[in-house]
């Protein structure tokens, strides 16, 4: 289950921004784009995307996990391959809308929410170890698509992606799955009552002994809790993608090279994977709406840098410290869900939010580079990016206390 959760999390990283990004000067020249122009483009193709999550999301709920995450793998092969033969400037929507929803979506939903549905105790950690694949994906995959984008271009590229998916993901997850055909993300909480019922040591035993309230998402919409989680979600979903989109633009405005900001992607995948493991053993031990709120203060000291230094150094710096954040939220939010409502309609509530981080990310491009448009500086940028980051951590600080 945990290799399983962890390659989802790596194949996500076709639909995510970061990997998109690195097609885009081959694309805008293909069908002769402004930034723009593109920029708009991928903003419809995420904004679909957020809309059918919150439908395509709750299936996991209702499907058995192996149909299910067969299903996602097969998707997400076709996204690829509709890539490479994209005809026209036409498709470009529904090819961001298919590679947005299997990869950024689906591929990742199914992989920490099943994570979540499967493990009782020690929840955080299986979490954390799952998402390993997300900066394990970030520092592998961009690199290797780089080259092959030079030698081979951007189509073959593509091709590549899809048989990837189709001839190794696939096969792969059905053998991981394969003793799993009947666990239905409904029936599960019948094991967790069972799990929670066998005597637990440790710091997890705590947690065994606290069965989490069972709320479905109409339910959670009525708490203020949920109001107070989610501007602590969607910051960093609209800063981080929006920088990750224009890193390049930014850091020309910081006489940054391309090569130096691209290569410190490393320091951010691996801040990312110590965060996301310290944290994992660490929830099971402390508030986690505390830890969640202590998390978004990485991102605000890497704004700050951001916007105060122009040495080459900081931009390493600043990723790395992003890095943190990343590797704090893939771990906390999960289980702070489930902790709130229970695990019995996490997968409808966890789609629901990764829909409002998908809209937030969808923007997040879009307001930056009008900024960028408006010859803003760099300061004045990031300057807004860390009160929105101060404030939410603030209402995340009164969720813990309540």
């Amino acid at each position: 289950m945990l290799t399983f959760g962890f390659l989802m999390a790596a194949a996500s990283t076709f639909g995510q921004t970061f990997f998109i990004g690195l097609f885009t000067p081959d694309i805008e020249a293909t069908f002769n784009l402004s930034h723009s122009e593109w920029g708009t483009i991928y903003m419809i193709g995420t904004l679909l995307s957020a809309a059918a999550l919150t439908f395509t999301g709750r299936w996991i709920d209702q499907v058995e996990l192996r149909r299910y995450a067969l299903m996602v793998c097969v998707f997400l092969g076709v996204a690829c391959l509709g890539a490479a033969l994209t005809p026209g400037a036409w498709f470009l929507v529904p090819m961001v809308f298919l590679l947005r929803q299997a990869g950024q979506g689906l591929a990742s939903h199914v992989s920490i929410t099943g994570m979540v549905k499967h493990f009782h105790r020690e929840r955080g950690m299986a979490v954390a170890i799952a998402a390993l694949g997300f900066p394990v994906g970030r520092a592998l995959l961009p690199m290797l698509a780089v080259v092959s984008i030079a030698v081979l271009g951007w189509r073959v590229t593509y091709v590549g992606c899809a048989l990837l998916v189709f001839l190794v993901l696939t096969p792969v997850i059905a053998m991981l799955l394969r003793h799993r055909g009947g666990e239905v993300g409904t029936d599960n909480a019948e094991a967790e009552t069972a799990v929670s019922a066998t005597p637990a040591t440790g710091a997890g035993a705590v947690r065994s002994e606290k069965p989490s309230p069972e709320r479905s998402l109409s339910q959670a919409l009525r708490e203020p809790a949920f109001y107070l989680l989610i501007p602590g979600v969607l910051a960093p979903a609209f800063f981080d993608t929006a920088l990750s989109f224009h890193l390049l633009s930014v850091a020309s405005l910081k006489s940054w090279s391309p090569e130096w900001v691209t290569s410190g992607y490393a320091a951010y995948s691996i801040a990312s994977v110590v965060a996301s493991m310290w944290l994992g053993s660490l929830v099971e031990r402390c508030s986690t709406a505390r830890l969640l709120s202590y998390s978004l203060l990485p991102y605000l000291a890497g704004m700050l840098v951001l916007g105060m230094y122009s040495d080459p150094i900081w931009a390493w710096v600043y990723l790395a410290l992003f890095g943190v954040g990343s590797g704090a939220r893939a771990t906390l939010i999960p289980v702070l869900l489930s902790e709130l409502y229970g695990t019995r309609h996490v997968g409808a509530i966890r789609s629901f939010v990764a829909t409002l981080g998908v809209i937030a990310s969808a923007l997040g491009p879009l307001a930056l580079g009008f900024a960028l448009d408006l010859n803003a500086s760099v300061w004045s940028m990031a300057a807004v990016a860390a009160g929105s980051f101060a404030l939410s951590s603030a209402l995340m600080a009164i969720l813990a206390r309540r």
